[in-house]
């Protein structure tokens, strides 16, 4: 039939065009490390699915535009918080579940997730420069008492997106976390993390419960937050380090975009399955 759509070019050069939106995030990334300071650490990178909110008015942001946006670093007077109803947390979380079962199964289309629950005491002190903003955390497995972690976490920048379309938005971190001699004295505040974490391939989604204590007297603040981080440090760093080198083969020269393309997929499927009660 001469009205039925005939096989079309992907463009009038035969090529797709560059996707801006996940290269503006794999820039930025990539930016973030190869400026970081010369400390030995992880790095890590991870977004969270939250509310970005005006500064003055506390609402949640209104822009003129009608899609998912990458926001200007420092451009827009706005904070973004991470922090969830009881009932999105359930939602997340049935969600998750839900999917850990069907993806056990032989006929799902991609990789299974792994599980595991645990829970998790932060204890922070002060660091012993006084001019250095960044708080030794130590963490410790609630049951046993053993250290798992004890470092220092570098913040080194944050990428605000904006979804109009969504119920949430999320944020991009890059940090440095950097180990350290465990501290002396008592920790400026400490909490406890109930934490459900899902892993899928170089992927961990981290849905958390967390209890904040600051002082005896104060009542303990609670808060629900779902995040996804790049499982290896060592796999990112040493696909950065190939990212776009004529001198090694295309398929490590890409792998860091692919990676973050990974990345930033599973963060948008988190966020368009978002229902309503945020914070």
């Amino acid at each position: 039939m001469r009205d039925s759509l005939p096989p079309l070019s992907l463009s009038i050069l035969g090529v797709e065009p560059l996707d801006e939106f996940i290269k503006e995030i794999a820039d930025f990334i990539h930016h973030m490390i190869v400026t970081r300071p010369d400390i030995a650490g992880n790095v890590e990178v991870e977004a969270k699915i939250g509310i970005l909110r005006d500064r003055m008015s506390g609402q949640r942001l209104t822009l003129p535009v009608l899609v998912e946006t990458v926001l200007a670093p420092d451009s827009i007077e706005c904070r973004f918080e991470s922090n969830m109803s009881v009932n999105q947390h359930k939602h997340y979380n049935n969600l998750l579940n839900n999917l850990k079962t069907t993806s056990a199964q032989p006929s799902h289309p991609a990789s299974p997730l792994g599980y595991n629950h645990r829970y998790l005491i932060d204890s922070f002190y002060a660091s012993e420069n006084s001019h250095d903003r960044d708080k030794i955390r130590v963490t410790r497995e609630e049951k046993t008492g053993v250290v798992t972690e004890c470092m220092r976490k570098i913040r080194l920048g944050d990428l605000n997106i904006y979804s109009p379309k969504r119920a949430a938005d999320w944020r991009v971190s890059v940090n440095l976390e950097a180990p350290v001699p465990h501290p002396v004295g008592s920790p400026t505040h400490t909490r406890r993390k109930d934490r459900m974490s899902y892993s899928h391939e170089e992927f961990n989604i981290d849905l958390t419960q967390v209890t904040s204590s600051t002082t005896s007297s104060a009542p303990p603040q609670v808060l629900h937050e779902l995040e996804i981080e790049i499982a290896r440090s060592e796999l990112l760093l040493s696909t950065a380090a190939k990212r776009g080198d004529p001198n090694v083969p295309e398929h490590d020269r890409s792998a860091f975009d692919e990676l973050i393309r990974a990345f930033v997929n599973n963060a948008r499927i988190l966020v368009r399955n978002s229902s309503e009660g945020w914070q």
